[in-house]
C-alpha cells in the first residue's frame, strides 16, 4: 500500500468514526473503552489529538510530560476529552483531508485510528469493518514492532491465521480468525480474543 492509499484509508476511517460518534447517545460516551483505563470519550480526545499533531508540537509536549510519553498521551486525550462532542466531533471531521501527523510513519496513523476505532465500538456493540487491505497492512507493519505497541514480543510464539483474508505470521501454536481482532490481539486487546480460536490463544491470555 503506496502513501496515497494510506492516507486515503485513514481519512476514510476517520469519517466513518465520525459518523458513529454522532450517532452516540450521551451516556455513551462516558462508558469504558478497550484501551486502558480511558473512557470512549478519552479514546476520542486521543485519536483527535494524533489527528492534530505536528512533529514540533509533538516534541513540545512530550518534553513538557519530562518525555513520559503515557503521561503525554493521557494529559493530552483527557485535555481534549473536556470539550463538547459535538466539538470533537466537528474537529475530527476536518481532519479527513489533511496529511500532517506526528513523528511516526504514516502506516502508523492508519494503525492508530483501526485499532481505536475498535476500542470505541466494541464496548459499544457497534460493529465496523476496515477494509481487508488497510487491516493487511497494519498488520504486516505491526507484527515487527518493539516500540510502544510491542506486537513483536506479544506475539511471539504463535501463529496467527486470518479466516476471512489471505494473511498469516509466525509459528508455534495457532491463533485464527477475522483479521480486524487479530489486529486487536497484537495490541494487547483481550476482549478480541473471544473472536479467536487455537491453542495458542491462551498464550496471548498469559501475555499484557
Amino acid at each position: 500500500m503506496n502513501k496515497q492509499e494510506i492516507w486515503s484509508n485513514i481519512h476514510a476511517e476517520r469519517e466513518q468514526l465520525a459518523e458513529t460518534l454522532a450517532s452516540l447517545a450521551p451516556a455513551q460516551w462516558s462508558v469504558d473503552s478497550w484501551c486502558g483505563a480511558w473512557s470512549v470519550k478519552e479514546v476520542v480526545g486521543h485519536v483527535l489529538s494524533a489527528a492534530e499533531q505536528t512533529t514540533f508540537n509533538f516534541y513540545k509536549q512530550l518534553a513538557s510530560a519530562g518525555f513520559r510519553f503515557d503521561v503525554f498521551a493521557d494529559r493530552d486525550a483527557k485535555r481534549l476529552a473536556a470539550l463538547e462532542p459535538a466539538e470533537l466531533i466537528r474537529r475530527l471531521k476536518a481532519r479527513t483531508t489533511t496529511t500532517n501527523h506526528p513523528p511516526a510513519p504514516v502506516i502508523a496513523m492508519l494503525g492508530e485510528i483501526v485499532v481505536h476505532g475498535e476500542d470505541i465500538r466494541r464496548p459499544l456493540g457497534i460493529t465496523h469493518h476496515s477494509p481487508e487491505a488497510a487491516l493487511v497492512a497494519v498488520a504486516d507493519n505491526w507484527k515487527n514492532s518493539i516500540l510502544l505497541i510491542g506486537s513483536k514480543r506479544r506475539i511471539a510464539g504463535v501463529q496467527l491465521r486470518a479466516t476471512d483474508a489471505t494473511w498469516s505470521h509466525g509459528s508455534g501454536p495457532l491463533v485464527s480468525g477475522p483479521l480486524q481482532s487479530l489486529v486487536l490481539a497484537m495490541t494487547g486487546r483481550k476482549g478480541a480474543l473471544s473472536d479467536l480460536s487455537g491453542d495458542g490463544v491462551a498464550v496471548l491470555e498469559g501475555k499484557d
